[in-house]
C-alpha cells in the first residue's frame, strides 16, 4: 500500500465489509480529503486532514479505548460534573433549609441531578475499564473512578503529576460542596474541574490517534 500520496488523493477508496484489505489508514470512502482508519472489517469514526502525516501505528488496537474516551468527553464528564453541581445545590436549598425552594422543583432536580451522575458515572467506568484493560473495584465506585480516570491520563500524557492534578480537583470539589450553600460564586470549581477534563482527555484521543498532543497548565 506504498502508493504516492496524490494517487490517495486524486479518488477515494471504498472497502466492502467483506474485503481483505488489512486495517490502517485509508482515504475517506465519502469522498471528503482526510484519512479514515478503517478497522478490517468497518469503518471507524477516526479520521484526520490529508495535510497530516500518517503515523504507522497499530491505531484499530486503541479503538476501544479512543470510543471509550470520545464516549467520555461527549456525554460523560459534562453529565457527571452537571449532575454533581445540580445535587449540592437542591441539597443546599432543600425545603425546610434557610433559602428553601418548592418541594416539587427540589425532588425533581434532585431526580434530574442523580440520572446525570448515574450516567457520568458509568461513562467513566467504562473509560477506566480501557484504560486498565480490566474492571476493578476503584473503577466501579462513583467519584472515585472519576479521580482514576484523571490520573491515569495524565500519568500517561505527562507533562504535570497525576497526584497533583487529583489533589487539586479533590479540593476544588470539597470547597464547592463545603460552601457553595453561601457562597454562590464557587459554582465556577466544578466548571473549572470540566474544562480540566475535557481538555485532558481530548489531548489523550490526540495522542492515540497519532496527532501531535500539546497540553499546557492551567489552574487545574
Amino acid at each position: 500500500m506504498f502508493l504516492p500520496l496524490f494517487l490517495w488523493q486524486a479518488s477515494a477508496v471504498s472497502l466492502s465489509p467483506s474485503s481483505t484489505v488489512p486495517s490502517g489508514w485509508y482515504p475517506d470512502p465519502s469522498g471528503a480529503r482526510q484519512w479514515r482508519v478503517w478497522t478490517g472489517s468497518n469503518w471507524s469514526e477516526l479520521t484526520k486532514p490529508y495535510g497530516e502525516p500518517v503515523v504507522v501505528t497499530p491505531v484499530t488496537s486503541s479503538l476501544a479505548l479512543i470510543g471509550a474516551l470520545h464516549r467520555l468527553v461527549r456525554y460523560g464528564i459534562v453529565a457527571f460534573f452537571a449532575g454533581l453541581g445540580l445535587v449540592v445545590n437542591v441539597l443546599a436549598h432543600w425545603p425546610g433549609t434557610a433559602h428553601p425552594t418548592p418541594v416539587w422543583f427540589a425532588t425533581t432536580a434532585l431526580d434530574v441531578g442523580i440520572g446525570l451522575l448515574a450516567v457520568g458515572s458509568v461513562c467513566f467506568s467504562l473509560t477506566a475499564r480501557e484504560l486498565e484493560g480490566r474492571w476493578t473495584i476503584e473503577g466501579l465506585v462513583p467519584g472515585v473512578n472519576v479521580l482514576m480516570v484523571s490520573g491515569l491520563i495524565t500519568q500517561r500524557i505527562g507533562g504535570r503529576s497525576p497526584l497533583w492534578r487529583v489533589a487539586t480537583e479533590v479540593v476544588l470539589l470539597a470547597v464547592f460542596i463545603g460552601q457553595s450553600h453561601s457562597q454562590l460564586w464557587l459554582g465556577i470549581a466544578p466548571a473549572l474541574v470540566t474544562l480540566d477534563h475535557m481538555r485532558w482527555t481530548s489531548a489523550y484521543i490526540d495522542r492515540l490517534a497519532g496527532a501531535p498532543v500539546a497540553v499546557t497548565r492551567t489552574a487545574t
